[in-house]
């Protein structure tokens, strides 16, 4: 009997000893800022070459391409050919010049005069709709 408790007081305290070895050696990890190889693998991308932009990528170019606004567009985000995103900028500032975001249900909103040939001729529309209705007015 004194064998196996001697046994189990030997069990726990290499465990404890293995336990903090293991905390040690994960503090100096963290300490040098992880392990090697994973910073080496996260600075590349597909083909072993460095990404420019922090790993974003480049701009997809259908997105940058200048589209020409419809008529009805135009009076909000004006006549000049411009990109997709630029767009949503322009129509964003306009809801918000002119406040035309319901106060209650901030995703929905509400068309004006100059809006509402752009929404189909419907007076409030969802912010997620709105993308979609908007897009068909771009050539």
């Amino acid at each position: 009997m004194a064998k196996k408790a001697a046994s189990r007081k030997t069990a726990k305290s290499s465990k404890t000893a293995r336990k903090g070895s293991a905390k040690s050696t994960r503090s100096a990890k963290s300490a040098r800022g992880g392990s090697a190889r994973k910073a080496s693998k996260t600075s590349r991308t597909a083909g072993g070459r460095k990404s420019a932009g922090g790993g974003r990528g480049r701009a997809n170019a259908a997105f940058m391409r200048p589209v020409s606004p419809s008529p009805a567009l135009a009076e909000v985000v004006g006549d000049r050919p411009i990109p997709r995103s630029e767009v949503t900028k322009r129509l964003w500032a306009y809801i918000k010049k002119n406040r035309l975001q319901d106060q209650k249900n901030r995703r929905m909103i509400n068309a004006d005069a100059a809006l509402k040939p752009v929404f189909g001729g419907k007076s409030a529309v969802n912010m997620f709709e709105m993308t979609k209705l908007v897009g068909k007015h771009l050539k």
